[in-house]
Order: structure tokens, then C-alpha cells, then sequence
């Protein structure tokens, strides 16, 4: 089953895909920020279109666990989400995932100049990579229940 992750950001979107056996995140593409509505329609588009069974919406906290402003923008995306699809959509902690992907463009030796500009599909992707792993370490398998 694919599923598809987003990095909700003001200004841009990321986006991320599954393979079929939702092992393995790859980038998909990043979106330019119009309204919540438009965006959330984009991203409904795109999931249809690869046919996802789940979209997975990466959310921040802040230092007492509790949503930061843009994690409260996310959940806010993620309820537009909602009422534009019937595919489950999920929060998932997303704390550290742009730091994350420069990280690891770092760390396998991607040049400073070409390491400029946007982490946000990376991002997305680090986002469903944890995900994926997650449930993978729970035991459960693709199949598993979405708890919305």
C-alpha cells in the first residue's frame, strides 16, 4: 500500500511517497503554498493519482509536548484534508525532520552549494521513512489500522 507523507510549511509543501510494500520513502514533489483549501485539494489530487491509502500530515511540538504554532497549522491542514478525501489521513511527530534532511545530505557529502535552498520533499521524506519504521518496529505490517 503506498502512503503519502507531508511536510506542511507557510510558504511550500513537501511531499513524499511510499513504494507499493510502504517500505521505502522517496520524493515526490513540493507544492507552493495558495490557501489551505487549494492546497489540501492539490495534495488529495496527488494521493489519488498513486493511488495512497493513507496520507501521513508531520506535526511539531514544542518543548512540553504540546503542538507548536506550526503543528497547529498542520492539524489544521490535516482536518482540510479530511474533509476532501476518504483516505485516512494521520498526524505523525515530525520534530527535527528539516534538520534531519540537511543532516544527511551532509553526511553523504552533498556540496554546500548544492545543499542550498528548500529541504521540503527531504523533509516529507524523513517524515514517512520514521513513520514507515515505526510501525514496521511495532509489528505491524502495511495492513495495519489507522487510528484517525
Amino acid at each position: 500500500m503506498r502512503i503519502i507523507a507531508v511536510d506542511h510549511g507557510e510558504k511550500r509543501i513537501g511531499l513524499a511517497l511510499s513504494d507499493l510494500a510502504a517500505i521505502i520513502a522517496s520524493p515526490l514533489t513540493v507544492l507552493k503554498h495558495i490557501s489551505r483549501a487549494i492546497d489540501a485539494g492539490l495534495v488529495c489530487a496527488l494521493a489519488a493519482e498513486h493511488d495512497a491509502k493513507l496520507i501521513v500530515v508531520g506535526q511539531s511540538f514544542d518543548e512540553e509536548g504540546q503542538p507548536n504554532a506550526a503543528g497547529r497549522a498542520a492539524a489544521r491542514f490535516a482536518e482540510a484534508l479530511r474533509g476532501q478525501t476518504q483516505i485516512p489521513v494521520e498526524l505523525w511527530d515530525e520534530s527535527m525532520s528539516t534538520f534531519d534532511a540537511r543532516e544527511s545530505r551532509i553526511a553523504v557529502g552533498v556540496s554546500r552549494k548544492k545543499r542550498a535552498g528548500h529541504q521540503d520533499a527531504l523533509a516529507a521524506v524523513v517524515i514517512l521513512q520514521s513513520y514507515l519504521e515505526a510501525k514496521r518496529q511495532s509489528g505491524l505490517d502495511t495492513d495495519f489500522a489507522v487510528v484517525e
